[in-house]
């Protein structure tokens, strides 16, 4: 991971409709446009590191805070495209653009959350309840095999991450938790979010089984 006591670099960026990466989360990509090609390119030639960020598909807006990545592994392809795995690292707020071509690069800062002497065990324990609830609903409500990997997470700040990641389907909201700084306020935007998914998967759950009889 980035040192913490480099604050500010510049990064080469990468926006993606809709898509918002997490520190520790992997990130599968097919690079094919030739500006990014040149970018993974020159990233291949240095540190591997470049800046993921959201773009909303209505307003085309670029978000302000993203997530480091770094190149883990990679394959050419015989047209010059590429496919890569890479991996989501320290998060980051923009601060100013240092240029546009061929592809943006951008003065960034580190972000982290911030230190707190509360015990969240309590509440990542909730979440992690939560979750699994919302796992076992789904698959008897789609009548399919879902199930939590066993390494989740034990970290409260790294179960946040990966709860976060893995709610698809609603960038906006992924974002606003990406930004947050606080990792029980993140905890605890997540414990809403799976008590009100519980609470329709039990209801529709309790149909279908009282269709089924």
């Amino acid at each position: 991971m980035a040192s913490s006591s480099i604050a500010v670099r510049e990064l080469p960026l990468f926006p993606l409709p809709e898509v918002v990466l997490f520190p520790s989360r992997p990130l599968p990509l097919h690079i094919f446009e030739y500006r990014y090609r040149i970018m993974m390119n020159t990233i291949l030639e240095n540190d591997r590191r470049f800046g993921v960020l959201s773009i909303d598909p209505t307003t085309g807006e670029i978000a302000e805070y993203g997530c480091c990545a770094e190149i883990l592994h990679f394959q050419r392809l015989p047209d010059d495209r590429m496919k890569m795995l890479s991996f989501g690292q320290q998060r980051f707020r923009v601060l100013e653009y240092v240029r546009e071509k061929p592809y943006r690069v951008a003065l960034v800062e580190w972000i982290e959350d911030k230190p707190t002497t509360k015990d969240l065990s309590p509440m990542a324990s909730e979440v992690e309840a939560l979750l699994r609830d919302v796992v076992h609903l789904s698959a008897k409500l789609t009548s399919q095999k879902i199930e939590l990997p066993d390494d989740l997470p034990s970290s409260p700040t790294e179960l946040s991450y990966w709860v976060a990641s893995n709610l698809y389907g609603v960038a906006s909201e992924q974002q606003a938790l990406l930004e947050m700084q606080d990792t029980l306020e993140r905890l605890q935007r997540e414990q809403e979010i799976l008590s009100s998914t519980r609470s329709h998967l039990a209801a529709r759950t309790a149909l279908k089984d009282a269709l089924d009889d």
